[in-house]
């Protein structure tokens, strides 16, 4: 890569970090972000066995606060977040009015009234904030992106509560429930800590500025917590059957192709309610799924899907061989009437077609209860 490109690329607070550590650098939505350090592997097998953490200073946090902020926030959201008290997290998506995905995110109903957090993918950042200004209008309340002034780590593994807890003293994390958060401090400084992550483990996201997102790094670090790259982040998130925008949601796939509309709430009114509807009644021609292969051919991004005589009737948006469960797996976008649980499906790989059939999208079942 040339040192132009690199040049033009942003950096998270955790940049020299990984540098020292020897990670494999490289692009991603705009940063240089770490792949791997030790292997994608051993990574993915720390999160599901005991504990790791990943840099995700890169995701955008974007403030929405004054008197009409909840009913702004509710227009522009898929879920519903009104009647929940501060604490509590919401996923959902922001809707063009055809249907199609601005961004899926998560939003923080913060502890002062009127006032949320919206945590929107790092490659979105300056089109969400773009979209969410223009959508404001004619709305009593203000629209910030502080996303240049926070860092956050995600701590991830059956081991998170204990880490966080033993290792930052953070003594508050054993009382949050699934998607909760509290507001602790570091050093003067606030922090977010959330019970959310993105690998169908246990596990919490901490917030935080980016001068102490550098210290917390490296006392988990020193505590002996395996530091984890995208590679794995993006391994881990598919076997849970977790999305990734730009693959299994975009402007052209909707959540109710994706397989998402529980997280739109159609008693409200919200930006592309009325073509949700009219997909989730049925016209819809594509929908997502997952597909198990036979064989242990890996299956990629891009890849066609078809049908026992060669009729084309999707293309794979993520595949690998899983590591959690030693099988050739993937995500699918294909015609609805190949949708159904058990249809066969045929996945063409280079010159050749391996067969495989439709299966629940969560391949991977984590233990955790809370």
């Amino acid at each position: 890569m040339s040192e132009e490109i690199t040049q033009a690329l942003q950096q998270t607070c955790l940049y020299q970090e990984h540098l020292a550590l020897g990670a494999k650098m490289s692009p991603f939505a705009g940063f240089m972000m770490p792949i791997q350090y030790s292997s994608i592997t051993q990574e993915h097998l720390a999160v599901r066995q005991k504990v790791g953490m990943f840099d995700v200073s890169h995701m955008g946090e974007i403030f929405v606060e004054g008197p009409q902020a909840e009913e702004f926030v509710n227009w522009i959201f898929t879920n519903e977040i009104r009647g929940f008290q501060g604490g509590k997290v919401l996923y959902g998506m922001m809707c063009y009015p055809e249907g199609g995905v601005v961004d899926d995110l998560l939003v923080y109903r913060e502890f002062e009234p009127e006032h949320f957090l919206l945590v929107v993918n790092a490659a979105n950042i300056d089109k969400d904030f773009a979209w969410i200004r223009e959508k404001v209008k004619g709305f009593n309340c203000t629209v910030r992106n502080e996303s240049p002034d926070w860092g956050q780590i995600a701590v991830q593994g059956p081991e998170a509560e204990k880490t966080v807890m033993e290792v930052l003293g953070y003594k508050e994390a054993a009382n949050l429930g699934f998607y909760e958060y509290c507001n602790v401090e570091y050093k003067g400084k606030r922090l977010i800590l959330s019970r959310t992550g993105y690998t169908g483990e246990d596990g919490f996201e901490l917030y935080t500025t980016p001068e102490n997102t550098v210290e917390i790094w490296k006392r988990l670090l020193a505590a002996g917590v395996e530091p984890c790259g995208l590679g794995c982040r993006d391994t881990l998130r598919f076997e849970a059957g977790l999305p990734l925008y730009g693959d299994e949601l975009s402007a052209d796939i909707s959540p109710v192709m994706a397989g998402l509309g529980m997280f739109c709430k159609y008693d409200k009114d919200f930006i592309g309610k009325e073509a949700l509807l009219d997909q989730k009644a049925g016209n819809v021609a594509k929908k997502l799924v997952g597909i198990e292969i036979e064989d242990k051919a890996i299956p990629r991004a891009g890849y066609p899907v078809e049908l026992e005589d060669g009729t084309e009737v999707g293309v794979v948006t993520t595949g690998y061989h899983s590591i959690s469960l030693d099988k050739s797996i993937c995500f699918a976008l294909v015609n609805k009437d190949c949708s159904a649980l058990d249809t066969p499906l045929w996945v063409r790989i280079r010159k050749k077609t391996f067969p495989g059939k439709v299966v629940k999208k969560r391949f991977y079942q984590t233990n955790y209860k809370k």
